[in-house]
């Protein structure tokens, strides 16, 4: 009896990770292929651009057609990295207060 039991315990323990399970917040790529895949992929454009640190440069990028954003960090090993992604991009004007 208690063997049968065990492995329905075990399953239904593991349950839970598996539901929870999501795509991982992170993705990242080499550089020259990112930057390809945001711009003739998914047609975005880089709305601008800042150094983190001496190593680190973030960039945020927009699809105008939908509104959608994502905040890529690039490395100086080559490597990019898409950190943050949303919807509902809305460019500020700027101009006298």
């Amino acid at each position: 009896m208690i063997t049968r039991i065990l492995p329905i315990i075990a399953v239904s323990m593991t349950l839970p990770t598996v539901v929870d399970a999501r795509m991982p917040d992170v993705s990242c790529d080499d550089s020259t292929r990112m930057m390809n895949m945001l711009t003739k992929v998914l047609g975005a454009e880089r709305q601008g651009k800042g150094l983190r640190d001496p190593d680190t440069m973030l960039e945020v990028w927009v699809t105008r057609r939908n509104g959608e954003w994502m905040i890529v960090q690039n490395y100086a090993n080559g490597t990019s990295c898409i950190v943050a992604m949303g919807d509902h991009w809305e460019t500020s004007r700027t101009g006298p207060a």
